[in-house]
């Protein structure tokens, strides 16, 4: 039996199958427009009879205002940016508008090469993480004539919008946290601080905290690569074999805290009697452990919501600041 190849239905076959025009047919499709309750239920109809999926992507080039936003984020791996997509995504889908994302690896040539890919769709906004890019990217950005969203971050200078809360404050903070309660052998472990800039910040500002308090860092492991449990482990492995006398250990983030958690158990190292463990992001899995985690909770949902909203409000140019919140937890 010969095989015939399927083509693509169009918007005039819905048209005709509806037996209205190719503009009532898209007015429908948009929930855009006037048409009759009827008319809806006789598109609709025709739209699953034939099959039709709409061409989102050339309505919009199509359109005189696009409803695309991109995101260029730069991980997908670490639950942080799958929560600022979640609530970014409900608020553009509220309001009718596209979400389509890229993932840079933390690699700002690929978020050069990503931004300028999606530019070329002439979206409505397109949405970055933090405030460091390459000058090529700067200069494509500031030239598209979209609205600009960096998130996670307000330390810098916003080329637009910028929601978020400050790397410097939470860095800050989480060293007090440690020196309040009496630790001065403090270490550190993190992953790539070149790439995460983000990650740089709070180090940077952990440390001179705690040296502006005359208990200056002692010993900190730094890994190649994306932040994972497994790194986390490692690291505090390493950290511990060459310096053992630590009363504290400061994390990137949450996924290598936990990690250095089950090195401990796994080492019968007592937590927090032989060895503090302080974390940040503020995970679900840091609440589930036996000892909830020390960390810093950040709002990763509500900086996409608010991202979100500021696009389709059209807000004027603003730094938001979400602010953070310390959990005490029972690991420091």
């Amino acid at each position: 039996m010969e095989l015939k190849h399927q083509t693509t239905v169009t918007l005039a076959e819905v048209a005709e199958a509806a037996g209205v025009g190719e503009s009532t047919v898209s007015r429908v499709l948009r929930n855009h427009g006037s048409f009759s309750g009827k008319t809806r239920d006789r598109v609709m109809a025709a739209v699953e009879k034939l099959g039709y999926v709409p061409n989102r992507i050339a309505g919009t080039l199509a359109s005189t205002g696009s409803r695309l936003v991109a995101f260029v984020i730069p991980s997908l791996s670490n639950i942080v940016f799958p929560d600022v997509l979640r609530g970014a995504s409900a608020i553009l889908e509220e309001n009718r508008y596209q979400a389509v994302f890229s993932v840079t690896d933390y690699d700002p040539e690929k978020e050069e090469a990503l931004a300028a890919a999606m530019l070329a769709w002439r979206p409505a906004a397109v949405m970055l993480a933090g405030y460091e890019h390459t000058d090529g990217t700067v200069k494509m950005l500031r030239a598209s004539g979209c609205r600009i969203v960096e998130m996670l971050d307000v330390d810098g200078e916003a080329l637009d919008i910028a929601v978020g809360f400050s790397n410097r404050a939470a860095g800050r903070e989480s060293a007090t946290f440690l020196l309040k309660r009496n630790y001065r052998r403090i270490g550190y472990v993190g992953h790539d601080l070149n790439r995460d800039t983000r990650a740089g910040k709070r180090f940077f500002s952990f440390c001179e905290t705690l040296g502006a308090h005359g208990a200056p860092l002692v010993d900190h492991e730094i890994l190649a690569g994306a932040s994972s449990v497994e790194n986390g482990r490692l690291g505090l492995e390493r950290l511990l074999a060459r310096t053992p006398n630590l009363e504290a250990v400061y994390f990137s983030n949450d996924d290598m805290a936990l990690g250095g958690y089950f090195h401990c158990l796994a080492r019968g190292i007592s937590i927090p009697s032989q060895l503090a463990i302080f974390g940040y992001n503020g995970l679900d899995i840091g609440r589930a452990t036996p000892q909830p985690l020390s960390t810093i909770r950040t709002p990763r949902v509500a900086t996409g919501q608010a991202a979100a909203r500021l696009v389709v409000t059209n807000a004027p140019p603003q730094v938001v600041d979400l602010g953070f919140e310390l959990i005490e937890g029972a690991t420091a």
